[in-house]
């Protein structure tokens, strides 16, 4: 038998069962015994009736002295057994229509009877004869696995018991012995053995801090091996210019002391021969973009061309637009490239003939068509819509090994970034320009609508814009929301029928949503209705007011995503969540949100109810699930790994311990020590 083999190798496994594992992900050995308990039943705590406490689940040994067969008030069979336990003292074991129990227990025998005791009594305890040759078994901390229907209690227990007494557990180790020794953990048999049927607390806690650090461990090193940044490139040395600090001495601001600190963090990596590679986490409105334009500037003073790579044309546009604002005069020819602009081919033959200085544009700068002459330096706009790959291929459009700087307006606890950003060092923007108001969140029941519209009637008046969000595009039978087609009817034709309403949604084509954003910015429109199209777009500096409805539909990160949309100008800005019907989860997301601001302590909450999983969106789910570590109770052994991967990088690095080198090239090929991944 091997750890990789499939399911269907184990005995008693057939079709049916094979089904039901599957559905808990469960389709090879190693899948079975890597599938953990949620918690124990603790079976080693033998009491006598004396000295047990009401309510409590214990372990009692008693004597048969007689067996009452009885009909009860519904006439059911009700056996009640009478016991005496080790010190002489009388209890009742009471048992509903149980015929195998007659068979069972026989008079004048012991047995070790387990239950939650009440007044004397058991009703239903699990129990064995003390002669049983399985007594050791019964008499020890026993696991409760997650199921799924179909799928008993006992079935899962028997197999793995069965399997971890068949396979030769002992013969598989995953880590090295240099990791395993210098992080004084367990072996990888111990922890297996221990985390389903623990000698003991310590026992368990010691395979559990293995098994935790070995999670860690291995996604860690997986995705820094999968970004194919384990060994650092040798780049670019760009050399400090007094160009630069001049553009940021004459900007229209003072840089926040965030933006001091990140901007030398970016110009120090630059100053340096490798290849940088670096994440900008802030929130929005925390001032990313002229980050963004100081470093570019810095590279264009070095004689570099650079990348500017936003997630759509609308943005790409904005940031188009500001950048010529901002280097008026300085001689930096910026160009657009999107699949809408008219005159592409001239400008491929400017990027590759080096007659363009920075490139913003969108996909677009992907096109085998785009090459660079001399590209220095590659920024990425709202980095979850750009994979890695795309960043690659961004990169080889060169004969230069360009720095790459990405930049997030969703804010990921420092924790989780440290998992999913192994292969970038992370700036944090925890600071909101001088002057920017926080935006007023309100929790609105639907049944004060008309207050909230009279109040927002009353800042359109004033000359200020309004967003309206909903779930749904159209009405759906089954859900009782409100959708963007009957809201926009809604509120253009009765409610707000003084003012200009449009609606914008996912199913328009690209040019009819960029024309309804362009007039809603331009200020023709009061109103927009939407789907979530608008969490990520260009910046309406005069709209104020933004109304969510169906809040309870929404995560917290979308929920802060969208409230980000207003709270761009010097008006103070609004944000309304409606919602009526809240359960407990939706009730801790209006709760926060209407507290803080503050999106690193909304992610770090948003972290807590919905795990790492899901915090990360549909494109990314999968990439961590974990199976018994816990990003936020088990930062402390997070943080170990960290240490220990590190150390592993520089060994491997050094060429000079074959072990290491050996297991690293193994994980690469996704074989760990002893098994295949």
């Amino acid at each position: 038998m091997n750890i990789n083999d499939n399911i269907e190798s184990l005995k008693g496994v057939g079709s049916k069962r094979q089904s039901y594992l599957h559905k808990l992900n469960i389709y090879t050995i190693k899948d079975l015994i890597n599938h953990y308990p949620i918690r124990y039943i603790n079976k080693t705590k033998i009491c006598s009736v004396k000295n047990a406490t009401h309510g409590e689940n214990i372990t009692i040994k008693g004597k048969v002295i007689n067996i009452v067969n009885r009909k009860n008030y519904k006439r059911k069979s009700l056996i009640t057994v009478l016991l005496k336990d080790k010190i002489g003292d009388n209890f009742e074991a009471v048992f509903f229509n149980p015929k195998y129990v007659v068979n069972r227990l026989k008079i004048d025998e012991v047995y070790y009877f387990f239950g939650k005791i009440e007044n004397r009594k058991m009703i239903h305890p699990d129990f064995i004869n003390e002669k049983s040759q399985n007594v050791d078994e019964f008499l020890r901390i026993t696991p409760v696995y997650p199921l799924t229907n179909g799928l008993m209690q006992w079935h899962l227990l028997k197999m793995i018991n069965n399997l971890l007494k068949e396979l030769n557990i002992d013969d598989y180790e995953s880590l090295i012995d240099d990791i395993v020794k210098r992080n004084n953990l367990c072996s990888y048999g111990y922890a297996i053995r221990n985390i389903h049927f623990p000698n003991d607390k310590e026992a368990y806690k010691v395979a559990k801090y293995r098994l935790i650090f070995e999670e860690f461990f291995n996604i860690q090193l997986r995705l820094i091996l999968l970004k194919n940044n384990f060994e650092e490139e040798e780049g670019i040395k760009f050399q400090m210019k007094d160009m630069v600090n001049n553009f940021v001495d004459n900007l229209s601001f003072k840089l926040t002391g965030a933006q001091s600190r990140v901007l030398e963090e970016i110009f120090n990596d630059m100053q340096k021969k490798k290849v940088m590679n670096r994440i900008i986490q802030g929130d929005v409105g925390s001032g990313k973009t002229v980050i963004a334009m100081a470093a570019l500037y810095l590279s264009y003073l070095n004689g570099y061309q650079g990348a500017f790579m936003a997630p759509t044309e609308l943005l790409a546009i904005q940031h188009y637009n500001s950048f010529i604002s901002y280097f008026d005069g300085r001689g930096v020819n910026v160009r657009c490239l999107t699949s809408s602009i008219k005159n592409k081919e001239q400008i491929y033959k400017e990027i590759e003939n080096d007659a363009v200085d920075i490139v913003i544009g969108t996909h677009a700068l992907l096109q085998d068509k785009v090459k660079f002459n001399n590209l220095g330096l590659i920024i990425t706009d709202e980095q979850h819509r750009f994979g890695v790959r795309q960043r690659e291929k961004l990169s080889k459009k060169s004969n230069t090994k360009p720095d790459v700087l990405v930049m997030s307006a969703t804010p990921i606890p420092r924790t989780l970034s440290m998992v999913i950003h192994g292969d970038l060092d992370i700036s944090v923007i925890d600071e909101l320009p001088v002057g920017r108001k926080e935006i007023s969140t309100h929790y609105i029941k639907k049944n004060k609508k008309n207050e909230m519209y009279d109040f927002i009637r009353k800042n359109i008046n004033e000359g200020r814009q309004a967003y309206f969000v909903c779930p749904l595009v159209e009405d759906s039978e089954k859900l009782d929301l409100l959708s963007v087609e009957k809201y926009y009817y809604e509120l253009n034709e009765v409610v707000f029928k003084e003012f200009n309403v449009e609606m914008i949604h996912g199913k328009l084509k690209n040019n009819e949503k960029d024309e309804i954003m362009s007039r809603f910015k331009n200020g023709e429109v009061d109103i927009l209705v939407s789907t979530t199209v608008i969490e990520v777009g260009i910046d309406v500096t005069n709209a104020n007011i933004m109304v969510i409805e169906n809040a309870e539909r929404f995560g917290l990160s979308q929920l802060h995503q969208l409230r980000g949309r207003v709270g761009r100008g010097s008006f103070q800005s609004y944000c309304f969540l409606l919602a009526d019907k809240l359960g407990k989860i939706s009730k801790e997301r209006i709760k926060i949100m209407t507290e803080t601001n503050d999106g690193f302590r909304i992610s770090e909450k948003d972290l807590e109810l919905r795990g790492p999983g899901d915090i990360l969106g549909i494109r990314q789910s999968g990439i961590i699930e974990f199976k018994i570590a816990n990003i936020i109770k088990n930062n402390d052994i997070l943080v170990q790994t960290q240490k220990e991967i590190k150390f592993l990088i520089n060994e491997y690095k050094s060429g000079e311990n074959k072990e290491i080198i050996e297991f690293v090239n193994n994980v690469s090929k996704g074989i760990f020590k002893g098994y295949k991944i």
